[in-house]
């Protein structure tokens, strides 16, 4: 069972965070639009090994709420809930694993702020070097209006649509099975844009569910509670959080698993490759599964974590 969370107060935010487990501290950050339960696989594999696992809901999401301006979501605030979390529970350092979001908000905190690190675990999203222009003005030239991130900062219509039926939008999302980066890459430019709003329209859903009932009803709950508002203005503050990294060093010196998935559609190989040079002392893996990796393939991801953990 998913433990109950206690209601941690972080510089004056309540958030709920749920541990499993003893032992030396692994934190689990989740992405969009997930939840600690992400990580419901996660938790007692770590526990039964020996080691204390924490994930929270960050910041406006589930029952961790948040507050609605967009400014209070900014890269900062992510990183200072994540030492203020450290703490609430009298840790100095942890061991850290993120997917999605939560992979960018370590990414961050690596060039930032490394010394509350031990370790670092990251699904999915690879470490971008900075570009030399503002990436929402590429996405909007490349991809378009309809591009995911553009679309969010340009109108609250995801956050409504999103809202509306929270199961729906949740179910058309989190898919597994849907495509591989081969039949992705052969199809005409304006379908390779991702609309999750189109994606939530659609008609059929395409790949196959990944949550059972269950899980659904979990994430449904949890979301028709916060909303979608707060969870999206973390994307509302894309060119603010790169006009922050102006002049930091993108090298990383923190021991590093980078645990892949060869059916992420938006990360490529060159994405991958393009992270070596920055980070310094790094082992990948790479699974063969689509985005929401840890929940696709849990079993995978907990050996590999467990493995790359005992190592010396």
């Amino acid at each position: 069972m998913f433990p109950k969370p206690a209601f941690v107060d972080v510089n004056g935010l309540e958030m709920a965070v749920h541990e499993q487990g003893d032992g030396d501290p692994v934190v689990l950050l989740h992405g969009f639009p997930e939840l600690a339960y992400s990580w419901r696989h996660q938790l007692p594999a770590l526990a039964a090994a020996g080691l204390r696992a924490i994930a929270p809901d960050q910041r406006g999401y589930g029952q961790t709420k948040g507050p609605a301006n967009v400014a209070d979501c900014r890269m900062q605030q992510l990183i200072a809930d994540v030492h203020g979390l450290l703490d609430a529970l009298e840790l100095e350092t942890a061991t850290f694993i993120g997917h999605d979001w939560g992979a960018l908000v370590l990414w961050n905190m690596a060039m930032l702020a490394p010394e509350r690190i031990d370790r670092l675990v990251i699904l999915n999203i690879p470490h971008f070097p900075r570009s030399p222009v503002d990436p929402v003005g590429i996405m909007r030239e490349r991809f378009g209006k309809d591009f995911y991130i553009v679309n969010f900062q340009d109108s609250d219509e995801a956050d409504r649509l999103f809202g509306a039926d929270p199961r729906h939008f949740i179910n058309r999302m989190m898919r597994k099975n849907q495509l591989t980066r081969e039949q992705f890459e052969k199809l005409p430019p304006p379908y390779q844009v991702v609309s999750l709003l189109r994606q939530t329209l659609a008609e059929q859903a395409s790949g196959d569910a990944l949550l059972d009932d269950e899980e659904l009803d979990y994430y449904t709950a949890r979301f028709a509670q916060s909303g979608f508002t707060g969870p999206i203005n973390w994307y509302r503050n894309w060119t603010h959080n790169w006009e922050q990294l102006e002049g930091v060093s993108h090298q990383i010196d923190i021991p590093t698993l980078f645990v892949g998935a060869s059916n992420d559609v938006l990360i490529g190989p060159q994405h991958i490759e393009g992270m070596k040079p920055l980070v310094k002392d790094l082992t990948i893996h790479m699974l063969d599964c689509g985005h929401w990796t840890q929940q696709e393939k849990p079993d995978d991801v907990n050996r590999l974590v467990l493995e790359w953990l005992a190592r010396p």
